[in-house]
């Protein structure tokens, strides 16, 4: 059974960071794009970052791009969202997701796309 469990959210001031974590399990995803997306209350999921399968080539929203970074490690089945200078806006529900289809040569932000979710982490954002 897949299962992928993130970790590392918490509250911090505006301007902080956080690293959050999510380790899968069940199954191994080395082939796979693997992603974050976020959810606020009221609002709908939104794509955050993505890392592509191979020489992992990165992606992100325009709302993160040059404070978050995504990373993988292969060996650990893990991925990773270091986020820094946070701000308030940046409050939600991040989930990590993996890919439906291996080895996806163009990276898609629609999550319908991804087939497996994390059960989420609150990152809280105090201004």
């Amino acid at each position: 059974q897949v299962q992928l469990v993130e970790s590392g959210g918490g509250l911090v001031q505006a301007g902080g960071s956080l690293r959050l974590s999510c380790a899968a399990s069940g199954r191994t995803f080395t082939n796979y794009v693997m992603g974050w997306f976020r959810q606020a209350p009221g609002k709908e999921r939104e794509f955050v970052a993505a890392i592509k399968w191979g020489a992992g080539s990165t992606y992100y929203a325009d709302s993160v791009k040059g404070r978050f970074t995504i990373s993988r490690d292969n060996a650990k089945n893990t991925v990773y969202l270091q986020m820094n200078s946070l701000k308030p806006e940046d409050t939600a529900v991040y989930y990590c997701a993996v890919d439906r289809l291996a080895f996806r040569l163009v990276v898609t932000a629609t999550p319908g796309a991804y087939d497996y979710w994390g059960q989420g982490t609150q990152v809280t954002v105090s201004s």
